[in-house]
């Protein structure tokens, strides 16, 4: 099978796997080789000189993400007991596929192949049509998605610090967009993933300082005097009940998602083995101790009145704030740093892509030839997302399909699948039942949040309206 050793140095030697993997000839081999040297996206965006810090920041940015804060939202459509549930086996069950990720990656290296694309693992276990016509439209798809998502999110972060000190400012929401979009085109045009591993740090500390801010207000908030009854029922019919439980498991398994593992591991210096567990158990630190607390006291604030955002919560537009201004500030301006790196993390897939057929990997990285490119290609993705984004303000609702869509396949699906068909352990023992368990599991609740996701953008479209000053 083919992938390559060290995409930093350009040289992606590939060679015919002799064990239980699928075997290719000699002459398909050399094609093979000769295609990889030419992939500037491996050698110029997926560079591997990393350690497993810079893979703990990574991995951290792409998942303790601003989502978190849809967390105690999650818990209005499931309770404290169910709620409780779904977030220690979301916990558990992705780190445990993103450990399965990377225990196939390093047995594919460990038989001479490094592997540094989702869709070059699955083509390789699994595969051609598989990578071509699943993960890879399914990945980019999840990218996309959740840069326009940090794009708006942003933007409406700065719209909120926008209005604590002019509530009866003229500036719309796009227009805030607009301005984080051409920071981002600035950004975009750090070269490669390995060159956001400082800014990933900064992420991880600003992830650390909102959800201290959050159960901060939450607490603050819940004692104020204007803070609304606390209920905890479960809201809606019975049918609505079960497609809001459904959509909560949805937003639970998003909030979790990472899909980008093997390009993450990728950024590793080589040999890998063990660095990436090591950077996860670093991320899964953070994610414990944010998610949970998120969730909690913003759920304990609010009950089933939980916003989609909790800062909806604590400065409502029909009453007065239940915070103080400057920690209202606070918390958004940690916001808003955080989701600069979130979405240039996720940028980087595509990147590689671009930089695969528009660069010549015969030239340096910043030779005029491939400089151009770099800069127009990049600069018109970002542009076209942040229009995305400024149109549909809305746009929380499609996120959610696209989380059931793409982050519960490729990180609570796909894992199990990747590692069951590499490794090919015995039906008799309890880790093959185990993943299957969780395959058909997710499967389920994947499809299901898919049509819980498309519900609520039927129900909400009334409401929709272009570049929206919401």
């Amino acid at each position: 099978m083919v992938a390559a050793t060290d995409a930093s140095n350009g040289e992606l030697p590939i060679s015919v796997n002799k064990s239980k993997h699928r075997i290719y000839s000699e002459s398909q081999a050399a094609q093979f080789q000769t295609a990889a040297k030419l992939d500037a996206g491996a050698v110029f965006v997926l560079e591997s000189k990393g350690t497993w810090l810079h893979a703990g920041y990574h991995l951290t940015t792409s998942i303790a993400a601003p989502a978190l804060l849809s967390l105690p939202f999650a818990f209005t459509g499931l309770g404290w007991g169910p709620g409780t549930v779904a977030l220690i086996l979301g916990a558990a069950i992705t780190f445990y596929s993103y450990v399965l990720i990377s225990k196939v990656l390093e047995d594919t290296e460990a038989h001479g192949h490094r592997i540094i694309r989702f869709r070059d693992l699955a083509g390789h276990v699994l595969g051609p049509t598989w990578s071509t016509f699943v993960v890879l439209p399914v990945q980019f798809v999840l990218c996309l998605g959740t840069i326009i998502g940090s794009t708006l999110l942003a933007g409406q972060s700065m719209k909120i610090i926008y209005l604590i000190y002019h509530p009866h400012g003229s500036m719309k929401l796009y227009e805030f967009i607009i301005i984080v979009g051409i920071i981002m085109i600035i950004l975009s045009q750090l070269p490669s993933f390995h060159s956001l591993r400082y800014l990933n740090l900064l992420s991880l500390l600003m992830c650390l300082g909102y959800s201290t801010s959050v159960v901060g207000a939450s607490i603050y908030a819940g004692h104020s005097s204007h803070a609304p009854s606390r209920d905890y029922s479960l809201p809606g019919s019975s049918t609505g009940k079960i497609f809001n439980a459904f959509n909560a498991l949805a937003i639970i398994a998003t909030t979790y998602g990472n899909g980008i593992i093997p390009e993450i591991q990728a950024t590793l210096a080589p040999p890998v083995a063990g660095k990436m567990v090591r950077g996860l158990l670093l991320t899964y630190a953070v994610v414990v101790s944010t998610f949970f607390s998120v969730a909690f006291s913003g759920y304990w604030a609010f009950g089933n009145l939980a916003a989609g955002n909790i800062f909806y919560n604590f400065a409502p537009t029909d009453g007065p704030s239940l915070i103080p201004n400057w920690l209202l500030f606070l918390a958004n301006m940690f916001v808003i740093v955080q989701l600069f790196a979130v979405a240039l993390v996720y940028s980087q897939p595509t990147f590689e892509i671009i930089e695969g057929r528009a660069s010549d990997v015969e030239q340096k990285r910043f030779a005029l030839r491939n400089f151009l490119p770099r800069l127009v290609l990049r600069s018109v993705f970002i542009a076209v997302a942040t229009l995305i984004a400024a149109m549909i303000p809305f746009f929380g609702d499609i996120n959610a399909f696209i989380g059931a869509f793409g982050f519960t396949p490729l990180d609570f699906v796909f894992p199990m699948i990747l590692y069951n068909a590499n490794f090919k352990p015995s039906p008799r023992t309890l880790i093959f039942w185990v993943n299957m368990i969780i395959m058909v599991v997710y499967t389920a609740i994947g499809i299901l949040g898919c049509i819980s996701a498309i519900r609520q953008i039927v129900i909400d479209s009334q409401n929709y309206k272009l570049f929206a000053n919401v």
